[in-house]
């Protein structure tokens, strides 16, 4: 049963279609991964997915509910959480006190913030743990603004995953990373694997081949192919555009 599903999305700008009959099935557990060149759509795509813009034509069904008209704030009660390709976090808050924010932020008591947040059993739980999936445990009571770039990425996770989601839609998680905070990112993503259903847009494809059970490949708005990372290293539409080999 698929846990996210689109049928034919369409995003316009005036006459620039930036999506264009976007349709995708993604399986429950699996990591999904979204690849394309530059200007493809893929952003577009994963704010049309959150709620953040609204398509011009086509349906999406999550959880077995058609969310094509749900506001944000559903979609992420529901259980459909993202990340951005740029940090969002309140640098002047501790790690532990980012995430129970996050915790609390998607709660039916969202607006009782007149409670100290760690004062909330279930959110200091939620954000605890988060914080340990996140590797994030030996700076809980470090403020964010002193993080280095990699543990601010890793702590937008942190805050991802205290809200208690169903599906991940994360936006180039290791986007900046050099190599090392790369390939831990990349470990944390394994391990978060089964857990949830994750769809991941990356441009690391050292990642994307490691990590995804298959991989949509975006191009002018457009779903090209869907494969197995074999199968798409094997394609010769793909090679041509997005690998950057010529093909005879």
């Amino acid at each position: 049963m698929a846990a996210l599903q689109t049928e034919n999305l369409v995003r316009r700008y005036g006459a620039l279609l930036v999506t264009d009959n976007v349709s995708l099935d993604i399986r429950s557990g699996e990591l999904h991964a979204l690849i394309g060149p530059n200007g493809a759509g893929k952003t577009t795509l994963i704010n049309q997915l959150s709620g953040e813009l609204r398509s011009n034509a086509g349906r999406i069904h999550f959880d077995g509910q058609e969310i094509t008209s749900a506001p944000v704030h559903q979609r992420a009660r529901s259980g459909l959480l993202r990340s951005y390709q740029i940090t969002s976090i309140f640098e002047e808050f501790t790690v532990l006190e980012n995430a129970a924010l996050a915790a609390v932020g998607t709660s039916l008591n969202a607006w009782r913030f007149w409670r100290p947040m760690l004062d909330d059993s279930r959110a200091r739980a939620a954000a605890e743990e988060a914080v340990e999936v996140a590797g994030l445990t030996a700076f809980a009571e470090t403020v964010a603004g002193e993080l280095a770039y990699g543990q601010r990425r890793q702590l937008e996770l942190a805050m991802t995953l205290a809200a208690k989601p169903k599906f991940l839609l994360l936006d180039e998680p290791m986007a900046g990373m050099s190599a090392k905070e790369s390939a831990a990112v990349t470990e944390l993503l394994r391990g978060l694997k089964r857990r949830y259903t994750i769809l991941l847009v990356e441009h690391d494809m050292d990642a994307v081949f490691a990590l995804a059970d298959r991989i949509s490949v975006l191009v002018y708005g457009r779903v090209i192919f869907t494969g197995t990372a074999d199968e798409i290293r094997a394609h010769p539409e793909v090679r041509a555009v997005y690998l950057g080999e010529e093909t005879d």
